[in-house]
């Protein structure tokens, strides 16, 4: 007959959970000023398509960018 194997999943640490959760908050303000034709523009991409964090549509956009030019001018050894 052979051994039943044990059902126990093991369990992670809750610490690392927290120390994760931790890592991903948002405690870091910047202010950002638009004109009237960049905020009408924000607002009907968000009623078009439903957003309803625009902090997190900018926040998103802005990071896209920024990882993106970081990705293209990176440094080369020759």
């Amino acid at each position: 007959m052979a051994k039943r194997k044990s059902n126990k999943i093991q369990g992670v640490d809750p610490a690392y959970f927290d120390k994760q959760r931790e890592a991903l908050r948002h405690s870091h303000r910047k202010s950002v000023f638009f004109n009237d034709k960049e905020l009408a523009a924000i607002n009907e991409y968000c009623r078009r398509f439903k957003v309803s964090s625009r902090s997190a549509l900018i926040r998103q956009a802005v990071m896209e960018r920024v990882l993106r030019g970081l990705e293209e001018n990176h440094p080369t050894l020759f």
